[in-house]
């Protein structure tokens, strides 16, 4: 069985990542590149996520004979008889030199990623040019200053190594010295969407059993989404009018031409058409006399045109998404009042029951689980889930204690250690980085900032905003595993116990080249947790973003419940515009929403910056 389970995670890694990328992006329209480096951003950060319960247990004693030497004690609590035992390998034993080897090549990979190819990728994309080399020459400005700011800070820490008498510089320090800034400024990120998530998530499945907030919520999600429709709709007609200014400007034998074909294409399908018609193929280009646009105006526009089509599509998806969410919460609402325990639909499909629908998934079963049983599982999980998030944040604040121990996860790892329960070790261990994992990353795609940084499933997602978030994952995850190895006492650096280091905190190398913050930071830093959920837990954030005029879901609030009354009219007025062709045949609707997911032009490699003129943007937490 050796290897067996390091090749079998892999696998799991590799599709789980392949699974979100193709919910989130668009493998036939984005380009290649984009999607191969989030694609490999994703699965190196989970694949670090999966492995370490594995390294965890290999530092396990192998197949060993205990013998009780005088004055020596054993790594771990050996059997107190003076009868040899022998210690059996885990199934999930990995030879010797196989981790080191594997965690250098993927934490190396993943550090090139995320501070040099990615940030270089975002610029490119986002650059607008129509050349290669302009693009490229855009991206090395960019991130010249990009670059400079990391290297200032590296300066700092060289210097502070310098001028102390007790440290001595060697390649193994300078490259201590990197990891460890990288993994400062991780921590800095990772203990505010932690804070954030430990709360959230189990607040949001307990909300989800509650189908009259849910349904509410849902109504408050359609006011914003249709105000945010209606704009996306204006601007488009707004940038299709300058399209159609330079369009009718530039004829075919100007130099420029090439670039006002590039912007055409990136055009809907209707308005190309408009725009071709009216064209004029023989009217020469200087016989009027009138003034061209700049080829630098023509790259702003081509920006803003890939930009205004990818949300306006987008928008139109969300709408259709978010129409048939809302009319499933309405039929739920309608049958639980129901005597005859079956589920109807108030727009039943048109197309023949499947035999999952005929003989598993009945009318009567889906009663049962849409009315009585899915808000009590959804309640039982958001207890676990709460259970889980005390026992962290108890932790988080606790860790730096061996004397005696209170980290509740260094208690139950140590617990198992005693019998050699390798399999406890690694599902306990597992259990752990999940949740912690869960925590940060589901708060990496719930988060939108403006329309500048935005995750929307059903392929909605553009090219910078994939790569931000690879960019982010590759930052946050090494930092992650560091603090889960020094809640459960298994980083030396931390704990101040002799013991044998796991292969990933021997990569890393000793932090005790900047003891402040070995010392210092990465103990104390963690217990602002506390803080942050507390701030949660009585929204502060989303109170303060509803000041400032970002209009959030805040319970009882006079604006608040004008847009849940709004989200219902337009709801009711979608029901009745949309009733009979629902009546007639609902796959009319779905054939409707799947065309368009299939002609969104998500931004491409050819790159989109959200416009800075855009006053409309908003700052929210979706949950």
């Amino acid at each position: 069985m050796s290897g067996v389970a390091l090749a079998l995670e892999v696998v799991v890694v590799f599709f789980l990542a392949l699974f979100l990328l193709h919910r989130y992006g668009d493998f036939r329209k984005q380009h290649r590149m984009v999607l191969f480096a989030t694609l490999l951003a994703w699965f190196l950060c989970f694949l670090i996520v999966f492995i370490l319960p594995l390294d965890v247990s290999t530092v396990r004693p192998p197949a060993c004979v205990e013998t009780r030497v005088k004055g020596v004690v054993p790594l771990l609590s050996y059997s107190q008889s003076l009868v040899p035992k022998i210690c059996q390998k885990p199934w999930s034993y990995i030879p010797d030199g196989i981790l080191p080897v594997f965690w250098r090549v993927v934490y190396w990979t993943s550090q090139f990623l995320t501070w040099l190819l990615i940030p270089f990728m975002q610029s490119y994309a986002r650059s607008g040019g129509f050349s290669i080399s302009g693009k490229i020459k855009t991206a090395l400005i960019e991130n010249a200053i990009y670059y400079g700011t990391y290297l200032l800070i590296f300066c700092s820490l060289l210097i502070y190594v310098a001028v102390t008498p007790k440290l001595h510089l060697s390649w193994s320090g300078l490259r201590t010295i990197g990891i460890t800034a990288a993994n400062t400024w991780g921590l800095f990120l990772l203990v505010l969407l932690l804070g954030y998530g430990l709360v959230e998530i189990p607040r949001t499945y307990w909300r989800a059993s509650c189908h009259g907030q849910l349904l509410a919520k849902t109504y408050f999600k359609a006011a914003k989404l249709m105000t945010e429709k209606a704009d996306a709709e204006e601007n488009l007609e707004d940038v299709m009018e300058d399209v159609r200014t330079v369009n009718e400007t530039i004829k075919y034998n100007h130099p420029l031409r090439k670039c006002i074909d590039t912007i055409l294409k990136k055009c809907p399908v209707e308005y190309q058409e408009k725009m071709g018609r009216n064209m004029d193929d023989y009217e020469d280009f200087d016989d009027k006399g009138n003034p061209y646009p700049s080829k630098k105006s023509l790259v702003k526009l081509h920006k803003q045109v890939i930009y205004a089509v990818q949300r306006h599509n987008r928008t139109q998806v969300q709408w259709q998404i978010l129409l048939d969410k809302a009319f499933h919460l309405e039929d739920v609402a309608k049958n639980e009042s129901s005597s005859t325990h079956k589920f109807v639909h108030s727009f039943p499909s048109a197309e023949p029951p499947g035999w999952i629908s005929k003989y598993l998934y009945t009318p009567t079963v889906e009663w049962y689980w849409e009315c009585v049983f899915r808000r009590w599982c959804y309640r039982v999980l958001a207890v676990v889930l709460c259970v889980f998030s005390a026992a962290v944040v108890w932790s988080e604040c606790t860790f730096f204690s061996t004397q005696p121990v209170l980290s509740l996860f260094a208690v139950f790892i140590q617990l198992a250690e005693r019998d050699y329960n390798y399999v406890y070790i690694e599902m306990a261990c597992f259990v752990t980085i999940f949740f912690l994992c869960y925590c940060v990353y589901s708060t990496v795609f719930r988060i939108r900032v403006f329309n500048y940084y935005y995750l929307a499933p059903h392929h909605q997602t553009d090219a910078y905003s994939l790569q931000f978030s690879g960019m982010l994952f590759c930052r946050l995850t090494p930092p992650l595993c560091l603090n889960f190895l020094g809640v459960i006492h298994m980083d030396s650096t931390i704990s101040h116990q002799t013991r044998q280091p796991t292969a990933y905190t021997s990569i890393m190398g000793s932090m005790q080249v900047l003891s402040f913050i070995a010392n210092g930071f990465y103990i104390y830093y963690p217990m602002l947790i506390v803080l942050l959920c507390i701030a949660t837990y009585f929204s502060l954030g989303t109170r303060c973003l509803n000041l400032l005029g970002f209009q959030q879901f805040v319970g009882e609030n006079d604006l608040t419940s004008d847009l849940v009354d709004e989200g219902r009219e337009l709801i009711r007025r979608g029901t009745t515009d949309t009733g009979p062709s629902f009546k007639l045949s609902s796959v009319l609707y779905r054939s409707d929403k799947a065309e368009l997911l299939q002609d969104v032009e998500p931004l491409d490699f050819t790159g989109e910056e959200p416009l800075e003129t855009d006053n409309r943007r908003s700052v929210s937490l979706y949950l």
